[in-house]
């Protein structure tokens, strides 16, 4: 009995021995488990910790001036970015074990971020910004941008999304050059969630959509030499290689063609015509502004009373021609710090994208070459708006019953309105239809702000910039006194590259076919009588 109880009590031993052991390894892990849980709860808090420290120093200094820091088209797009991307990666990280105030916090104020669209948005201002003042990569991706206290450098994550929104509109051009940026940044070592594979991939294809295959194919197989297994560049290198075969085939038939050809067909001259886009994009620029020492010497400043307006007589306004055909002119200091603060206040609650008039239908509706905001001002909201609107009428002898609201526009970095015409063509009868308005007779443009760089009014036509400058107005006529529409007034508003710009305009328009124009009545009205004194003046000559 003893021998049978002790290989019992022995196999009880055994087997509860065999138990603990297996209890004591998976307590050790659960150790292991409750230590990797604590590390990445430790570096869950220190990626939080650091990520706020780095913002509280951002914002610290943002805030100090933050027109002046958002006036940066690379601190813009990287807020954008933040918010829309960046924040819901905190959130999904501190979701695992935060407080409940914080994530009730961040889900109320998360329906005040940027969505997609706006990420897109900033980033296409950026490529926008790139084009029009010709930036290259390097200079953006590093933040030296001229004129700005601001320095803000871009990552490779940066520099991938441009690649990408690129991408997505089938523009190459830019995703060969923003990935080439995001690859550089990678070889000279910095670190980044992006692969280099992924990198490469879009860079391959991108070359080869523009017609480069050797590029192409030299992507490929650095792609190929990092991961040999990737299906797609395992495809793409072959039918690269059989493209670039092919290729070199037809350039060589053609070279044998070329060479038959009369040394006059080869030097036939491409022609002078520069499409608009590149005029306005050069005018932009500051270049291409035909401004010759004849015309400077017409061009001149005066004080003027409006035509002996009371109000003027003893404090005329300071006028400034900046163009002749069609005559432009600025006018300084014509509307206070005060008011332009009060108009401010009034339309930032207001401000929604801004719209054009469908010259069809006479519908508003959003247009991707018009990027900024408006918000519209009746004279009836505030004694301001009313007070400035009698200032343009007593100085352009314009009746303001017969002028649209008040628009505010704010163009933030990026922003711009590509050339247009204000006024509505023999063609466009409805043009204005949903404004309730006649055509465009003239137009008064206020600056609210100086820009450090870019935001011209610039007029393709004739090849004139006009620069803004805070607490001045510009004012041309859009109408011949026959009604005809001048086609010299078509002009844009160029992107605003460093800074923030706010522009207040009225346009004066037809009602009922009446073409109001106080003082060219009255020049008109002269015109009458010389013409009838000279015809009664030649009569008694006669008789």
């Amino acid at each position: 009995m003893n021998k049978v109880y002790l290989v019992v009590l022995v196999l009880f031993i055994t087997l509860q021995q065999c138990h603990m052991t297996d209890l004591l390894y998976t307590e050790k892990d659960l150790v292991t488990s409750l230590k990797d849980y604590i590390k990445a709860e430790e570096s869950k808090l220190e990626q939080v910790k650091q990520w706020a420290e780095k913002l509280d120093a951002l914002t610290a200094t943002a805030t100090q001036d933050p027109e002046g820091f958002l006036g940066h088209p690379v601190n813009a797009f990287k807020l954008m970015k933040r918010l829309n991307t960046e924040w819901g990666e905190v959130e999904d990280l501190v979701l695992k074990d935060m407080s409940d105030g914080f994530i009730s916090n961040l889900t109320i104020q998360r329906q005040y971020f940027p969505n997609d669209e706006d990420q897109t948005g900033a980033a296409k201002a950026l490529l926008r910004l790139q084009d029009t003042y010709q930036l290259d990569t390097q200079t953006i991706s590093s933040g030296d941008l001229p004129g700005l206290p601001f320095k803000s450098t871009m990552t490779v994550e940066d520099c991938f999304e441009l690649g990408k929104t690129a991408y997505s509109d089938a523009d190459y051009y830019h995703t060969e050059l923003w990935m080439s940026q995001a690859l550089k940044q990678l070889d000279e070592g910095e670190e980044s969630s992006v692969e280099i594979v992924t990198v490469l991939d879009y860079l391959s294809y991108s070359v080869y959509q523009q017609g480069e295959l050797e590029i192409a194919l030299d992507h490929t197989k650095r792609l190929l030499s990092v991961d040999p297994e990737h299906q797609r560049a395992l495809g793409n290198l072959k039918y690269f290689d059989y493209q670039l075969a092919k290729q070199k085939k037809a350039e060589k038939e053609q070279s044998v063609k070329e060479e038959s050809k009369t040394e006059q067909e080869k030097t036939v001259g491409k022609g002078e015509y520069l499409p608009e886009k590149r005029k306005y994009e050069q005018l932009c620029r500051g270049q291409g502004v035909r401004m010759s020492p004849r015309r400077q010497r017409r061009l001149l400043c005066r004080y003027y009373n409006s035509n002996r307006h009371p109000f003027y007589i003893i404090g005329p306004v300071k006028q400034e021609d900046e163009w002749d055909r069609p005559r432009i002119i600025r006018y300084h200091d014509i509307i206070t710090e005060k008011e332009m603060e009060k108009v401010k206040e009034l339309a930032k609650p207001r401000l929604r994208r801004a719209t054009i008039s469908n010259p069809i239908t006479g519908v508003l509706e959003t247009a991707q070459y018009r990027i900024s905001k408006s918000a519209w001002l009746a004279a009836y909201e505030h004694p301001v708006v009313d007070r400035i609107n009698q200032r343009i009428e007593d100085i352009t002898g314009l009746d303001v019953k017969t002028a649209e609201e008040l628009q505010v526009a704010n163009y933030g970095v990026g922003g711009q309105y590509e050339p247009h015409f204000d006024f509505g063509r023999k063609d466009e009868p409805d043009a204005f239809k949903e404004l309730g308005t006649g055509n465009r007779i003239a137009t008064w443009l206020f600056y609210m702000s100086d820009v450090a760089a870019g935001g011209a009014t610039v007029f393709t036509e004739v090849g004139a910039a006009v620069k803004p400058m805070k607490g001045t107005a510009v004012f041309w006529y859009n109408l011949f006194p026959s009604g005809e529409g001048d086609y010299s007034t078509r002009h844009a508003a160029c992107p605003v590259l460093l800074g923030n710009k706010w522009g207040e305009c009225l346009r004066h328009s037809v009602l009922s076919g009446d073409f109001l124009l106080r003082s060219e009545c009255i020049v008109l009205i002269m015109y009458f009588y010389i013409k009838l004194a000279l015809y009664v003046f030649l009569l008694i000559c006669i008789y």
